[in-house]
């Protein structure tokens, strides 16, 4: 069968390996159909993810259909169309017995640790397995993934109607954390360079929109928020001076959400953190929000449509991943397909 492995950083190859069996622990094969392209995908690719070992089958944002259970599975079977969690955690650490599995002592990562979903058929536990609306395409589908990191982000942020937001970057993440944070009903900012995304920002919900090409976001920030500063602001962008740039503009007692997964020093300012007594919070990857983004889509308070912006056979992977590197602006969430 085909997959797509990054044999070390700058080297993808379309290979073929043997198709996988099941067993005891691994008990559902997954006959794979879409796989969006995550920043950390491209961050692998080119070396630039501290979590990652090499060689690597990727992909983490993942959707198939079952083509095989293990005869102790109950709740799955041949012809489901599920999308798979990523998350792999020992249940047994410090973390995982605070209920926070998805920063595990031991934490696996399909496609980032261990093997992940470029590639036709995978072994997963049933249990990883979240059967998908029939409303949703394959493709469209890929989306709920992105959207469980939104909504762990808007989580580990306590948002609610009172606060107000900075999404500072308007790329698949963003638009992610805007469809999540507009249910709580807070105020929502979001900043960004490209006139054409903010405009989208607009219509999909933000009360207002920095061009950061154009505006200091600092200034406009308290501008928009009669000096205080905003209560919560989320990184979306994941640059070297976002962390900064947030917590100059988080009010006093706001909490701010960091999701960069860059190595290189950051600069922050101490004096901001405690003068404003800010909560600096990272957030990574999901804590079992799969079902919990399936149902609103089923609720009819999440439109997961239109948020795929290009779709490439996985025979041009290699293809695709330059494309995203190519930064056009046309570029929402890019996908690969599967025959």
């Amino acid at each position: 069968m085909k997959a797509v492995r990054v044999m070390k950083p700058e080297e993808l190859k379309v290979i073929d390996v043997e198709k996988p069996v099941i067993d005891k622990q691994n008990n559902v094969l997954v006959k794979m159909k879409a796989a969006g392209i995550c920043g950390s995908d491209v961050g692998i690719y080119h070396g630039t993810n501290a979590a990652a070992t090499y060689p690597r089958i990727i992909g983490h944002e993942i959707v198939g259909v079952i083509e095989e259970v293990g005869e102790n599975v109950k709740s799955l079977k041949p012809g489901d169309r599920v999308i798979v969690d990523q998350v792999v955690s020992c249940g047994e650490c410090y973390a995982c017995r605070k209920g926070r599995g998805n920063v595990c002592g031991s934490l696996k990562v399909r496609g980032v640790h261990i093997d992940g979903g470029y590639e036709e058929y995978l072994t997963v536990p049933e249990q990883d397995c979240y059967l998908l609306p029939e409303k949703l395409s394959d493709v469209e589908a890929v989306m709920i993934e992105p959207t469980t990191i939104a909504i762990q982000s808007c989580s580990r942020a306590e948002l609610c109607e009172e606060d107000t937001l900075l999404i500072l970057g308007y790329g698949a993440l963003g638009s992610s954390i805007l469809k999540i944070a507009r249910l709580s009903g807070a105020k929502i900012i979001v900043a960004d360079v490209i006139e054409e995304k903010l405009h989208e920002a607009l219509k999909n919900g933000a009360d207002y929109v920095i061009n950061i090409a154009q505006e200091d976001v600092i200034e406009k920030v308290k501008e928009l928020t009669a000096g205080y500063g905003v209560t919560v602001s989320i990184d979306a962008a994941c640059v070297n001076d976002s962390l900064l740039t947030l917590l100059k503009a988080t009010g006093n007692a706001g909490r701010v959400i960091t999701m960069g997964f860059a190595v290189e020093p950051t600069e922050i300012n101490q004096f901001l953190i405690t003068s404003k007594e800010l909560d600096v919070r990272g957030s990574r990857l999901q804590n079992k929000k799969f079902q919990e983004a399936i149902d609103l889509i089923q609720e009819g308070k999440l439109d997961l449509s239109g948020t795929v912006s290009h779709v490439y056979p996985i025979e041009k992977a290699q293809e695709a991943f330059d494309f995203v590197d190519s930064k056009d602006p046309s570029i929402r969430k890019v996908v690969l397909t599967f025959k």
